[in-house]
């Protein structure tokens, strides 16, 4: 072990020789020894148990933790590992005319024992709700949600904001923290309602997450793309240094409620926007849906995904979209909510996307982003031959049939490398890239620079997608 001069000097001679003797120690245990204890709930406390031992006290009620502690002793010191699973329950539910005053959904939904459901609704005292809501969104929907908690007795208080990528800030975050205190709710009978776009789904997540370490909250999402991406998941943050989400947390709600009678009040250039989300999913596992979009994308945009059983050709289109591709996002999440495991299909479109919407804001979407990610992705994975030219052809119609765009002239190979490298680098380089292998298949491609092609074949892509 070589010390710097300055450190040396910091040090002292006998500072660094007791150093270099306890690495020496530190790397070299002798004899050691591991004890496995469960932990075990006896009379109202825990006591940890060898693991395999039995317990002698049949008088008392005992509860065995899933928690885990290892004891490690070598050299006379003593170390403990401790292994703890972290359980989160959340609800995703599908209702219709969330803000009907009969519908108790958005008060009582997100309860999942029925005894403490029973207490809420025989509770005389007075429920209260804090809610914060997208300006644009408080502007079409503010009077109906007022009406709703008015009629259900409810004390309330509406905090309106501008919810955006630019907005999209830790001070957003301490300004709605300001404002919870200040109406003093109860973190665990009185969870924090999220009303808008990803964005506010996004922020207020974060505001919730750290608000006494965890208050519980309700994602309600008012555009296309918060209903079926931001929020399903656990994930939530706001941008820093002109980085995407780069501070945030992993803290699901208690419950998201969807309803796409929402929808309908936002732009059609908002529908193409969720509409990449919905195609990423149906690219990485689901070739039902890629046909689904193929057959019914033009359809959904024009009826702003309102259609019902019974319209000519198109049947339900709109709910089996939104269910499919809700189901599978689901199905990817679930068993990863932490993101421990880097093999993740939805990251598909975000490798390159980040960087992208970030340089271009506001001329971006979150979901235009994304698909231009994804028609790059796609012809790297037609040259490294795993699609074919046919397949290509058809993910890049379908993407135009969408109205999303699949190139933007930033999206130069500088900031491609940049955005990559920038990836690597907080992934301890296990990094995997999703690619597809098909129409509704795909497989992952370990992620090093070596894997993209030179600067020439840039061109080509961007004359193919185009």
């Amino acid at each position: 072990m070589v010390l710097s001069p300055l450190v040396q000097h910091l040090l002292g001679p006998t500072s660094k020789e007791i150093l270099l003797a306890s690495n020496s120690r530190a790397t070299m245990p002798k004899n050691p020894k591991q004890t496995d204890f469960e932990l075990v709930r006896i009379r109202n406390t825990w006591c940890r148990i060898k693991k395999g031992e039995t317990i002698h006290d049949s008088e008392n009620e005992t509860t065995v933790s899933q928690a885990k502690i290892a004891e490690h002793i070598s050299d006379g010191e003593i170390s403990w590992t401790i292994e703890a699973p972290i359980f989160f329950c959340y609800k995703v539910v599908e209702t219709l005319n969330l803000l009907d005053p009969s519908n108790k959904t958005l008060l009582y939904g997100h309860i999942t024992d029925q005894k403490e459901l029973e207490r809420a609704l025989n509770s005389e005292r007075a429920q209260r709700r804090f809610i914060v809501m997208d300006m644009s969104v408080d502007e079409l929907y503010g009077p109906i949600v007022k009406k709703y908690f008015e009629a259900n007795y409810v004390h309330y208080k509406i905090l309106s904001l501008s919810t955006t990528e630019e907005t999209k800030s830790i001070d957003t975050v301490l300004h709605i923290l300001e404002e919870v205190q200040n109406f003093s709710i109860d973190r665990r009978t009185e969870p924090i309602i999220a009303i808008g776009g990803g964005a506010c789904l996004d922020i207020v997540g974060l505001a919730a997450s750290l608000y006494r370490r965890r208050t519980p909250y309700i994602r309600v999402p008012t555009t296309l793309l918060s209903y079926v991406d931001a929020s399903v998941g656990a994930k939530n943050g706001v941008n820093f240094l002109q980085c995407k989400n780069k501070l945030g947390s992993y803290v699901p709600p208690v419950a998201t409620f969807l309803d796409r009678t929402f929808i309908k009040t936002v732009p059609r250039q908002h529908i193409a926007n969720g509409l990449g989300e919905i195609l990423k999913m149906a690219l990485m596992k689901h070739r039902g849906l890629f046909n689904l979009l193929k057959s019914h994308g033009k359809f959904l945009l024009d009826t702003k995904f309102q259609s019902h059983n019974g319209l000519a050709d198109h049947g339900d289109a709109a709910l089996k979209t939104t269910r499919i591709a809700i189901e599978t996002m689901l199905e990817e999440l679930a068993p990863n909510l932490w993101e421990d495991d880097l093999n993740r299909l939805v990251d598909f479109g975000h490798l390159i996307s980040p960087e992208l919407e970030m340089r271009v804001l506001p001329s971006l979407m979150h979901g235009e982003a994304v698909n231009i990610d994804m028609a790059y992705m796609t012809y790297l994975s037609y040259v490294k031959g795993l699609l074919s030219d046919k397949e290509k052809d058809h993910i890049i119609q379908c993407m135009t049939t969408l109205e999303l765009p699949v190139w933007h002239e930033e999206c130069t190979w500088n900031l491609i490398k940049k955005a990559l490298m920038e990836r690597m680098k907080h992934s301890a380089g296990q990094m995997r890239m999703p690619l597809p292998t098909g129409l509704g298949t795909a497989g992952t491609l370990a992620l090093c620079i070596s894997v993209l092609w030179p600067r020439k074949k840039q061109s080509h892509l961007k004359a193919q997608s185009i």
